[in-house]
């Protein structure tokens, strides 16, 4: 049982990945990128961690779930993947908001370019009987 929380972190990473792989958001799209942007986040929440651990503001708390190896004082083993994992799944929220804003404007330049195809229509039909007023262009 000591092992559950690092499985369930695995677990939950592991959905990350598969997430990434469908939707090319993050490793997927640009491995050498997103290992940088995951190494410098990993090594930054990890000093983080140990500024907290040293300034005696974080503790390891006792939990049977946890496998009770310490890298340092205070930091569990599990906290490292803690960390890769709350790095991972912000680059992969982070590139889902980007597909979504991207398929957003994409939409949105589809829906102005049919208006201005319809307006060109109309303006077509206009210049053809110059004569009749709007409504009477529209019927042949």
């Amino acid at each position: 049982m000591g092992v559950l929380y690092l499985l369930f972190l695995l677990l939950s990473l592991g959905c990350m990945v598969l997430l990434d792989h469908r939707f090319r958001l993050f490793f997927f799209a640009n491995a050498r990128r997103a290992a940088v942007v995951l190494a410098i986040g990993l090594l930054f929440f990890t000093g983080w961690d140990l500024a907290g651990i040293g300034s005696d503001i974080f503790y390891r708390g006792e939990t049977p779930f946890m496998l009770g190896l310490t890298l340092a004082p205070h930091l569990p083993v599990e906290e490292i993947f803690f960390l890769a994992f709350l790095c991972y799944l912000t680059m992969v929220v982070f590139g889902l908001v980007q597909l979504l804003a991207e398929r957003t404007a994409e939409r949105a330049a589809e829906r102005t370019g049919e208006r201005a195809a319809k307006r060109t229509q109309t303006t077509e039909q206009a210049s053809e009987h110059p004569g009749r007023r709007p409504a009477e262009r529209t019927q042949p």
